[in-house]
């Protein structure tokens, strides 16, 4: 794969000689309409108009029972984990190849991550890498799924979507069923993205979405959580809203609560981007299949969709022939002012999370050592 031709194919892409990033936002005059107006209002932080409209556009988007918002999509994670019932020293299964922010909201809920491979199809958790590691290290009694070596509780099964690839739901919901265990979807890359028609994030008991900067829509900093049933979504606004009872002046919280709810003056901005966002889906989507027809024949391949899913494809990827090709095409191509990016380290690489549990990670380590993420802003091509 020569670089050279790889970033001429992106500048031609994007129409620029400057700096191209990985994901950039993209906003419109609504955007500034949208924000101006809370501004104006005086209604910028926690209480506003905005915010629920935000979060019935979320609803009607994704088929969600109720979505919450939060103020970033970790406190969406923590606050999912919270409202699963997820206690310290509970175990976890999740995936080693994620972004740092999965294993942290486990970390602040006392819990521990117990790391299971992914897929090469979805790059996301794989339902057969969870069985082999729950058949031989895990027990089912009448109390609960339990470690057998460790004798702690293994509660729930996170999958995190990577890149907008949806995980093999089905499989990993029946496994959970099957063990006592809650599914919570780390949905954070996949706004836009659907799992046999449903969207991701709305098959487990919970999931969460992420609007950060380089995210598919932005509000600056926010996330969601999306509850499977509505008493859920009403009891997870009140406690990440201090678990404050509706009073007209008086201070009274019934239970121990989070801060996490998400500013007006955010939510104005995902409103606006919630009316782009049917256009961006369809831009990254031909942006993929532009990358996919360059990459045809090439010895870097393209990750595409798994074939039970349509993605949103919030970061297109490339898997290379081997790490020392992949630093290569880094390497030059940044140098030549097109951002390019490799995953992320391992979790199990990282000091806080060295000592966790895990089985084995052969697909983990060789995605590691081969992906690369491309330009994925959305454009018309």
């Amino acid at each position: 794969m020569q670089s050279s031709r790889l970033v001429a194919f992106i500048r031609d892409i994007y129409k620029t000689n400057g700096v191209i990033p990985l994901h950039a936002p993209v906003f419109s005059e609504k955007e500034r309409i949208n924000v101006t107006d809370t501004i104006e209002s005086s209604f910028v932080s926690s209480v506003g108009n905005y915010v629920g409209e935000f979060e019935r556009r979320i609803e009607a988007f994704t088929g969600s029972s109720r979505a919450v918002a939060t103020v970033n999509g970790t406190a969406a994670l923590h606050a999912a984990l919270y409202m699963a019932g997820i206690k310290r020293n509970d175990l976890v299964i999740t995936q080693a190849l994620t972004f740092v922010a999965t294993c942290n909201a486990l970390y602040h809920m006392g819990a521990q991550p117990v790391f299971v491979d992914v897929s090469k199809t979805s790059l996301s958790l794989c339902p057969r890498a969870v069985e082999a590691y729950l058949q031989e290290h895990a027990v089912l009694t009448e109390l609960g799924c339990y470690h057998k070596r460790t004798g702690q509780r293994i509660k729930a099964v996170v999958p995190m979507h990577t890149f907008g690839h949806p995980a093999e739901l089905d499989e990993l919901l029946l496994l959970c069923q099957q063990w006592h265990l809650i599914l919570i979807e780390d949905a954070a890359e996949s706004l836009g993205s659907f799992y046999k028609g449903q969207h991701t994030g709305t098959v487990g008991e919970f999931g969460t979405l992420s609007f950060n900067g380089n995210k598919i829509i932005t509000t600056g900093g926010g996330g969601m959580v999306l509850c499977r049933r509505v008493e859920q979504g009403v009891h997870t606004r009140h406690v990440t809203t201090t678990a404050k009872v509706p009073h007209p002046y008086e201070f009274f919280h019934d239970e121990p609560g989070f801060n996490y709810r998400l500013p007006n003056l955010n939510a104005a901005l995902g409103c606006a981007q919630m009316e782009a966002l049917p256009t961006f889906l369809k831009q990254k989507r031909a942006l993929a299949h532009h990358y996919a027809a360059f990459f045809r024949g090439q010895d870097c391949q393209f990750v595409r969709e798994p074939g039970y899913a349509s993605s949103n494809y919030w970061l297109n990827a490339i898997i290379c022939e081997s790490e020392t090709q992949r630093d290569a095409l880094l390497t030059e191509t940044n140098a030549s002012g097109v951002m390019t990016r490799p995953v992320w380290k391992l979790m199990h690489r990282l000091p806080m999370f060295a000592g966790a549990l895990r089985g084995e990670l052969k697909v983990s380590e060789w995605l590691e050592s081969r992906v690369i993420n491309l330009p994925s802003s959305p454009v018309e091509v």
